[in-house]
C-alpha cells in the first residue's frame, strides 16, 4: 500500500464513527479495485461499501440478447459484440442456444470484438453481408460508439443498440425504499465523459453524499473518507477525488456526439424494470443503421420476459445493493465463472464475478430487505 493510501485510511480510522455507515460504489470498475486491494477488510467494522448497478452487462436487458441471438440464428447476419456479452445467459429452454457464445457453437457466425472500429472494418470486410454490431454499455461505451455514427459507415452495417445512462437507476434507487444507503461513490470514467456535475442530484435533492472516485486505493478511499466525514457532519456535497481526470463539465466533444447519435427515452433494465430517460436510441437520421428498422423484431409479447432473471438467480438484488453477490443463493452452487447463470456471474464489472476472482468461495444467508 502506498504512503498515500495509507494517510486515507488513517484518516479514516480517527473518524469518531458511532453508528454503521453504509456507501454505495456505482461503477463495476470501482468495485473490481476495492476487491482486488482488500480494502473492506482495512476498513473500521462501523464502514459498509456494498456495489451497485454498476455493470452495463448485468443489466443489459434480456430481450434484446434475445434480438441478438435470433439475428444470428433466423437472419444469418454475421454479429458483433462485445466479449463479455457473448455468454450472459438469456431465459430460453435447454434444447435451444442460450447464450451468444452456445449460439456460435451451434454455427451461427458471432464475433467479440473490441472496439467500435472493428466493426466499421468487418463490415468492409464482407460487404455481401449483413453485419451486425450489438452495442451495449453506459455512457463510456456508448460516446465511442457515437463516435463511429459520426463517420460514412458501410451500407452492410446496422447497429443493435442497447446502452444506458448511469444516474437514472441511483435516482431509483434513492426514490424507492429498498435497502437504503448513506453515501455514495460516483463512477469516475462516467463523470469524465457527463461531468462530476451530473451527480449533484445526490447531495442537492436527496441529503446524501456524495463523492466520484477513480480507480487507485488513493482515490477510493478518498472518496470513502469524504462520504463518512459528510455524514458524520451532517453536510452533504459532491466532492470530486478524481479532479485529474474528471473535469469540469466532463467532455463536450463526447457530449455532443452522443446528443447527434442518440434519442433518450425510457429503457429497461434487466432486474429492474423500466427507468425513465434512462436509455439510448439511435436518432431517427441513422434509421438506415438501425438494426431494429432494418429486421423483424423477434422479441414478441408472448415471449418476452420483462427483464426476469433466470430462476433462483438473486442478480437484480445484487445490482440494486440489497444483498452481497455470495448471498444469492446460486453462488457457487451451480452459478461460477465456468457456468455462469446469472449475468453478474459473467463480465469482470459484474459483482458476482470480482467477488469470485477475488476468492470469496463461502455462501452466506442473505438479510431480510425490502422488496
Amino acid at each position: 500500500m502506498t504512503a498515500e493510501a495509507r494517510h486515507w485510511l488513517e484518516l479514516i480510522r480517527e473518524l469518531p464513527l458511532d453508528r454503521h455507515i453504509k456507501i454505495m460504489n456505482v461503477c463495476g470498475g470501482h468495485e473490481r479495485s476495492i476487491s482486488q486491494a482488500g480494502l473492506r477488510a482495512l476498513l473500521p467494522r462501523q464502514v459498509e461499501i456494498i456495489p451497485g448497478p454498476g455493470c452495463p452487462v448485468c443489466i443489459c436487458p434480456e430481450e434484446d440478447l434475445y434480438q441478438a441471438l435470433r439475428l444470428a440464428l433466423d437472419e444469418q447476419a454475421l454479429l458483433l459484440a462485445f466479449g463479455d456479452m457473448l455468454r450472459v445467459p438469456v431465459n430460453l429452454p435447454r434444447s435451444q442456444p442460450r447464450s451468444l457464445e452456445a449460439a456460435r457453437a451451434s454455427g451461427a457466425d458471432i464475433l467479440p470484438i473490441a472496439s467500435p472500429m472493428e466493426a466499421v472494418a468487418i463490415a468492409r470486410q464482407h460487404p455481401e453481408r449483413d453485419v451486425v454490431f450489438f452495442a451495449a454499455g453506459f455512457e463510456t461505451t456508448m460516446a465511442p460508439v457515437a463516435a463511429l455514427l459520426s463517420q460514412d459507415l458501410p451500407p452492410n452495417l446496422s447497429l443493435l443498440i442497447s446502452g444506458r445512462l448511469t444516474w437514472p437507476a441511483i435516482a431509483m434507487l434513492l426514490e424507492s425504499e429498498r435497502c437504503e444507503f448513506d453515501g455514495l461513490i460516483a463512477p469516475g470514467h462516467v463523470a469524465t465523459i457527463m461531468g462530476p456535475e451530473e451527480w449533484q442530484f445526490v447531495p442537492k435533492q436527496h441529503s446524501v453524499p456524495a463523492a466520484v472516485a477513480g480507480f487507485t486505493p488513493e482515490s477510493l478511499l478518498a472518496a470513502i473518507y469524504s462520504c463518512l466525514r459528510q455524514t458524520l457532519e451532517s453536510r452533504p456535497f459532491l466532492d470530486n477525488c478524481y479532479a485529474e481526470v474528471a473535469l469540469p463539465h466532463g467532455n463536450p466533444t463526447a457530449q455532443r456526439l452522443l446528443v447527434n447519435a442518440f434519442d433518450v427515452t425510457a429503457a429497461n433494465w434487466r432486474g429492474i424494470g423500466a427507468l425513465p430517460r434512462s436509455g439510448f436510441n439511435l436518432r431517427a437520421v441513422h434509421r438506415q443503421h438501425d438494426a431494429r428498422e432494418r429486421f423483424p423484431d423477434h422479441t414478441s409479447d408472448s415471449r418476452r420476459r420483462a427483464g426476469e432473471m433466470p430462476p433462483g438467480c438473486a442478480c437484480a438484488k445484487v445490482v440494486m445493493g440489497q444483498i452481497y453477490p455470495n448471498q444469492c443463493p446460486l453462488y457457487g452452487r451451480g452459478c461460477t465463472p465456468r457456468n455462469p447463470v446469472g449475468p453478474c456471474m459473467v463480465s469482470d464489472e459484474g459483482a458476482c464475478r470480482i467477488w469470485w476472482a477475488s476468492g470469496v468461495r463461502t455462501r452466506i444467508e442473505a438479510p431480510t430487505c425490502p422488496d
